[in-house]
């Protein structure tokens, strides 16, 4: 046989024998289980599937008009990262590389709208991936434009995620109003709650307590015991808030008790201490009580409204 004809045969022998070397070398590769993505653009991973989210979505909840936006989503690309926000559901982020773990998580689960002055102003998308000893967050932006689109997310605190979403759903002024999407029981509520404030039967603590129940039983937020309370390492504990003059009124007259309890103490030991002018009614916002051994300083509280101030009888 001539020489060129077997080197030919030869060579298409090892032709065919090349793509079985390869598969009984990739049937002894060590398969890396987590994280496997191998890139976003790699068609033989399935990422989405690979997402586990922490909590259920909540329900639709919010403006009739942007219900319509449910179950579909838009995607939005920046730098070598691609976000996709699906409204009422989620909001997802994939590394686009192909480094063997390129991330993909998960950057926050629809939970509640955030309300302002009547006004739904954003929607929070909470519980998403781990993120140290906290979980990521996103709020989402509604604003005015020509289509449906993503149009930019930041990351102004870390794991606390920015988003702009644009609709034409949201341009006519009264499209983000909470009051008309409002049952009229819940209606009634809201302006028996306005009358009460006007007549300074409720404080200003009160009222917004009132209108967070009422957006919580319409679905619109959820209620503050369903989440996390816990203040963070360092956090200072809040003031006690008063809903109602009555109650500001009992805890100013224990207070006074107490301040009338202290003096008496001073004076039974024989400390001497300034009393306050006769011709006020009221202590100075910063007031020293000197003695042989300390020195005490009594500070003012701000007044709710209408309060008319510690009583004359407090010496």
């Amino acid at each position: 046989m001539d020489l060129g004809l077997q080197v030919s045969h030869l060579c298409v022998g090892f032709t065919w024998l090349f793509p079985v070397f390869l598969l009984s070398s990739a049937g002894r590769m060590k398969i890396v289980e987590e994280p496997n993505t191998f890139g976003l653009n790699n068609p033989f991973i399935s990422q989405t599937n690979k997402l586990q989210p922490r909590v259920e979505p909540s329900p639709v909840s919010g403006p009739l008009h942007l219900h319509r936006l449910s179950g579909k989503c838009f995607s939005h690309i920046e730098t070598t990262y691609k976000y996709e926000f699906c409204p009422f559901h989620n909001i997802t982020q994939h590394e686009q590389t192909f480094r063997w773990n390129a991330y993909s998580g998960i950057l926050g689960i629809w939970q509640e709208w955030e309300i302002e002055n009547n006004t739904f102003v954003g929607m929070w998308m909470r519980e998403g991936d781990s993120c140290g000893m906290k979980t990521r967050q996103t709020k989402v932006l509604l604003m005015c434009g020509r289509s449906n689109k993503l149009v930019n997310v930041s990351e102004p605190t870390t794991c606390i995620y920015s988003v702009i979403f644009e609709t034409p759903l949201v341009c006519h002024p009264h499209s983000l109003l909470v009051y008309p999407t409002l049952s009229e029981a819940l209606q009634r509520k809201w302006d028996d709650v306005e009358q009460a404030l006007y007549e300074e039967l409720i404080t200003e603590q009160g009222y917004k307590k009132i209108l967070r129940e009422i957006f919580e039983e319409a679905g619109y937020q959820k209620n503050s015991k369903e989440r996390d309370t816990k203040p963070e390492v360092g956090e200072k504990k809040k003031a006690k808030d008063f809903e109602t003059m009555e109650k500001c009124r009992d805890e100013l007259t224990k207070l006074s008790g107490e301040v009338q309890r202290l003096q008496d103490l001073l004076s039974k030991h024989g400390i001497s201490y300034e009393k306050q002018s006769e011709t006020t009614g009221h202590l100075n916002s910063s007031q020293s009580v000197t003695s042989p051994s300390a020195t005490i300083t009594l500070k003012q509280d701000k007044h709710l409204r209408g309060d008319t101030g510690i009583h004359n009888d407090i010496h």
